[in-house]
């Protein structure tokens, strides 16, 4: 594995881990307008990150199966989005506005809302794992300026999610130091589970299609499950639909120019 993989495989956790870091410099709660704007954004960078950097390179990938090209994408998409149904039925929802609930729930609130986010963040860290795995394979038309790409965009994802598990802790009197690990600690399974699906890149490769479309599956799910119902609660206002545009752009540029 290269320096250049490694470097990748950890920017995603370099993100939520600067996200964590918030909670020295907000106030026990983020303001609702700003909570909306950090959560449009990320969504706009996933959808993005989804087609360029997942569901473009499993069609491509997959041309030599002629008409039937879209079967791999399709099918891997289905799966990934089955997966996080799955996932959603045994774990609690990934709500960011848990944050705002009373204190009764307590710390049972936000141990569920750490083990959410500390599992959604599997596929995401596969995402990573298969892009680089594709890259270095050389089999999946995936450069390392495109890797990169997706690392980037799920880092500037995970920011808000780092910044969503620490502050309710904090709220609840915890310390910073330790509100701060915790929110460092729930992103740490995405290097693992990248580091595993590069690991296991001779199997990999010859489903890659499946899997990129898995990844893509299972970022849109959280998108149109969390995310978007998250910018839209509570009192109107543009700033999550503005923020999701400017994350969407973001990301296609970052993709279409490093790609």
């Amino acid at each position: 594995m290269t320096a250049e993989t490694i470097l990748g495989i950890l920017i995603p956790f370099f993100g939520t881990s600067l996200g964590a870091a918030m909670v020295f410099v907000l106030k026990k709660k983020i303001s609702s307008n700003v909570q909306k704007t950090l959560t449009g954004f990320a969504a706009g960078v996933m959808v993005a990150a989804s087609f360029w950097s997942l569901l473009q390179p499993a069609l491509e990938s997959s041309e030599a199966m002629g008409t039937w090209s879209f079967v791999p994408a399709a099918v891997g998409f289905l799966i990934g989005v089955g997966f996080l149904l799955l996932l959603d039925e045994v774990t609690p929802h990934l709500h960011f506005n848990n944050q705002e609930e009373g204190p009764r729930s307590g710390l049972k609130r936000t141990t569920k809302l750490i083990l959410a986010v500390t599992l959604h963040n599997v596929p995401e860290g596969m995402a990573v794992g298969v892009v680089y795995a594709g890259f270095l394979s050389g089999n999946a038309g995936i450069s390392a300026a495109g890797a990169l790409a997706l690392a980037l965009g799920i880092a500037i994802q995970n920011f808000p999610e780092g910044a969503i598990v620490s502050m309710p802790l904090r709220a609840e009197g915890m310390n910073k130091g330790k509100t701060f690990l915790f929110g460092v600690l729930s992103g740490v399974v995405e290097p693992i589970a990248a580091v595993v699906t590069v690991l296991a890149a001779e199997a990999v490769v010859p489903i890659m299609p499946y899997l990129l479309a898995f990844a893509a599956g299972a970022m849109m799910y959280v998108v149109v499950e969390e995310l978007i119902p998250e910018t839209s609660e509570g009192k109107h206002s543009n700033f999550g639909t503005v923020a999701f545009s400017m994350g969407f752009v973001l990301m296609m540029v970052l993709d279409v120019a490093l790609g």
